[in-house]
């Protein structure tokens, strides 16, 4: 399995769109549909209803958002970056951002 450029609890930036320059965290990757969910962006109003464990009504969630729309936010600076890969000394292959070329940190 190749490792995806962008994971669950990355920051991001919006490149295009309505919510372009929206900042937020991956909350999910579907990497089959090539898309993302983002916390706080692409937000869509969904009418629900009404079951026994949770009331009806219009409700407010995270759309998905096609991958090449996003960009990781570069650990420094906090500007968009495009992610490149680096092999450590111990063989160990970890993700970079281009722009500073400092290691993303990874959250799991």
């Amino acid at each position: 399995m190749a490792s995806s450029k962008i994971k669950k609890g990355d920051a991001v930036v919006v490149l295009t769109g309505r919510d372009k320059g929206k900042r937020g965290e991956v909350i999910e990757v579907r990497p089959k549909e090539d898309r993302a969910l983002v916390r706080g962006v692409n937000m869509v109003r969904r009418h629900q209803r009404q079951t026994a464990q949770s009331e009806g009504g219009i409700i407010s969630k995270e759309g998905p958002i096609q991958l090449s729309n996003l960009a990781i936010e570069d650990p420094k600076d906090g500007k968009p970056s495009r992610v490149g890969f680096k092999i450590l000394a111990d063989g160990k292959k970890v993700r970079i951002a281009k722009r500073s070329g400092e290691q993303i940190p990874e959250k799991n």
